[in-house]
């Protein structure tokens, strides 16, 4: 599929690594980036994650027909209330948000006022260096990507945007907003969380100096996605609070658990805990690289 212009409303890590992987594909006539920085204008452009970026918002959009947004979930409504005049009628606008009930309810409506249609998607492919420099145009390929269509979606519109991600390499799936918020609450959210935490309490300066020196592999591969932009994850956290609560209390509960088998100096029970982990830690590993994911 074509599209004569694509709009990447922000141009970090998701947004320049949509338009690496358009651009090296061939997808789009023009594909044109927001920005909010001056700055950013030639960065963007000289990196070849454009073909134009621009920190003029309806100019971007006008004449797109396609819109990403991919910029923090707190920023979108108010990006979107600024380009709705430009919005072309029957333009398509997307985004990469990481939760999607509050994104679909406060979007969905407001886009279709405009004689748009607005479809929530997510592609799981971050990582924890941010902007526009870490781009990759192969960052999608075999990545999960969940679109949330609701019972007032265009089907065509819907049809288009599964056709943008297929086009860039990603595995799409369809879930509803709220499915989606549950799921990611436990597999994306809560170890977001516990990273955070691990990494402030063990590289705390009330521990002696060497305590860092013995902060090794396994502290560094647990602790990677800890290096996340705070604000980002400050609005995933606050927009997905219920879910992401009770994931926390579920997950304290099981801690509770491995504390009190590890106080009793039980044994069979601290050698379930891990088997346990590792047959479900083994078992998923194996099915993501039989079907080609990484």
């Amino acid at each position: 599929m074509h599209w004569q212009k694509i709009t990447l409303a922000g141009l970090g890590l998701l947004g320049g690594s949509l338009g690496l992987a358009l651009r090296k594909a061939q997808l789009a006539g023009s594909v044109v980036g927001f920005v909010r920085r001056q700055a950013s204008v030639s960065e963007c452009e000289g990196l070849g994650a454009v073909d134009a970026a621009t920190c003029d918002l309806r100019a971007a959009v006008q004449g797109s027909a396609m819109v990403v947004l991919c910029v923090p979930l707190a920023q979108m409504r108010p990006l979107v209330q600024q380009m709705l005049p430009a919005l072309e009628p029957g333009a398509i606008v997307t985004d990469v948000g990481s939760v999607k009930g509050p994104v679909v309810e406060d979007l969905e409506g407001l886009v279709a006022q405009a004689g748009g249609h607005f479809i929530g998607g997510h592609p799981m492919a971050g990582a924890e260096k941010t902007g526009v420099a870490a781009a990759r145009s192969d960052l999608f390929l075999d990545a999960v990507c969940v679109l949330t269509p609701t019972a007032n979606s265009h089907p065509a519109a819907l049809r288009q945007v599964r056709a943008l991600w297929d086009s860039v390499g990603a595995n799409v799936l369809e879930l509803t907003p709220q499915c989606h918020d549950e799921l990611v609450s436990r597999s994306s959210h809560l170890p977001h969380v516990l990273a955070a935490q691990l990494a402030t309490l063990a590289l705390s300066p009330e521990f002696p100096s060497a305590q860092k020196a013995l902060c090794a592999n396994g502290f560094r591969d647990t602790t990677r996605i800890a290096s996340g932009s705070p604000e980002m994850w400050r609005d995933i956290a606050l927009a997905n609070r219920n879910n992401l609560s009770q994931a926390l209390r579920t997950f304290i509960l099981g801690l509770e658990d491995f504390n009190r088998a590890l106080q009793a100096g039980d044994a069979q029970a601290i050698a379930a805990f891990f088997e346990t982990a590792k047959q479900r830690r083994d078992s998923w590993s194996e099915r993501r690289w039989a079907s080609g994911a990484e």
